[in-house]
């Protein structure tokens, strides 16, 4: 693909990734690999398969797509629609054991909250191989021996994600009102517009400025489907808003108290729809709108062996292992956003979620029963389930 092109795709996909948007599944090959290339694996998540490819451009390499439904890895692998028996169906049918004398597959770190490496080896022979979060740092990986780095292993929220971010809730929501208000209040359509652009940019752009004050522990205020988060970011964005609102009045038009409130109202309801899910809406924090978020992760250092799984697939670096003694300690428990990869991922199941109630959720329920959009799991265990 063409850098234009390139370019043109990230910016459509960008714009629309509120959507899945599907690739064809298989083998693809990357400049002119042979039996010991490496192997990677991804999700058919369009934008992220072009994007992988630009990561692997001038190495020859094997990419394997197996079907997410068109999620990207971190979503699909938590939602339960990319799986074991994706890896599996990609690895038996793509021909892949043909082309390689190893039997080493790469696949994306965050894909550990629904994809079982001991499970893959036991059907297939095929070693699963943790790579970096980010597509950039493959290069990196393989200069590093196949090892990752701590920067490898956690998600950030840089300006450039968050500037993609500001665009995948502009976007919809901007083109949803654009078709609501044609028959109703065509006159003021392009303002809310701005308004919506405005509000989205924003609230992304300046999220190193508030982010101390948010918190997924924290109750909803006033609202079912509106969280607040502590500090209430969106109440004082909405009265800096007003201010200027008001200020605008008085200077340059007369002031009217009709059209303040007016104006108001709509103010809070655009903020508050930018911000619906504004800490989900970020790689470091739990989504202020799922259960799981008051989840607390519980280490059993009885059954702790110090194999450090949990301490490669954590996305925010909770884990520590000192390999010497064999013991891990989770030295930033407050930073985990409750994914259960390391729930998964662990072989003695020393992991494990304790709700407010201190109530416990075994192991095997994260395994099986997967996320909805919602945050809602099916199935929950009993104190008395984990002790037997």
């Amino acid at each position: 693909m063409s850098s234009f092109n390139y370019i043109l795709v990230n910016i459509i996909e960008t714009l629309l990734r509120m959507f899945p948007i599907p690739c064809k599944t298989g083998l693809i090959r990357i400049g002119n690999p042979d039996r010991n290339s490496p192997v990677f694996l991804t999700c058919n998540y369009h934008l992220t398969v072009e994007r992988v490819k630009r990561a692997l451009k001038g190495i020859d390499a094997f990419l394997l797509v197996a079907n997410s439904r068109g999620v990207n890895v971190w979503c699909a692998a938590t939602g339960g629609l990319f799986t074991n028996h994706d890896v599996i169906s990609v690895l038996k049918t793509s021909g892949i054991e043909g082309f390689v004398e190893h039997r080493n597959v790469i696949i994306p770190q965050l894909a550990a909250t629904g994809v079982e490496p001991k499970t893959i080896q036991k059907k297939t022979g095929w070693k699963l191989i943790w790579g970096p979060v980010y597509a950039k740092d493959i290069r990196h990986f393989m200069e590093n021996n196949f090892k990752k780095t701590l920067q490898m292993r956690e998600v950030s929220f840089p300006l450039s994600q968050r500037i993609e971010m500001a665009i995948t809730w502009a976007f919809p929501i901007s083109t949803i009102f654009f078709l609501i208000m044609i028959p109703l209040w065509r006159e003021v359509i392009f303002l809310f517009i701005f308004l919506i652009w405005g509000l989205s940019l924003v609230i992304f752009l300046t999220f190193p400025l508030y982010s101390h004050l948010l918190s997924s522990k924290g109750k909803r205020i006033g609202f079912v489907f509106f969280d607040f988060g502590r500090g209430g970011f969106q109440l004082i964005l909405w009265g800096i808003l007003m201010l200027c609102l008001v200020a605008y009045k008085i200077m340059v038009v007369d002031f009217n108290w009709i059209s303040i409130f007016h104006w108001g109202l709509i103010f809070f309801i655009g903020v508050l729809i930018v911000s619906l899910d504004l800490m989900g809406s970020t790689p470091i924090y739990k989504s202020g709108l799922h259960e799981d978020r008051l989840l607390n992760i519980i280490l059993n250092m009885k059954r702790c062996k110090g194999a450090g799984f949990c301490e490669q697939v954590c996305p925010r670096n909770c884990y520590e292992v000192n390999k010497i003694k064999n013991i891990t300690t989770l030295s930033r428990a407050d930073q985990c956003v409750q994914c259960g990869a390391c729930i998964v991922q662990c072989p003695f199941d020393a992991l494990y979620f304790k709700n407010p109630r201190a109530e416990i959720i075994l192991p095997e329920t994260i395994r099986k029963f997967k996320l909805n959009m919602m945050g809602k799991r099916s199935v929950r265990a009993s104190m008395q389930e984990m002790e037997t």
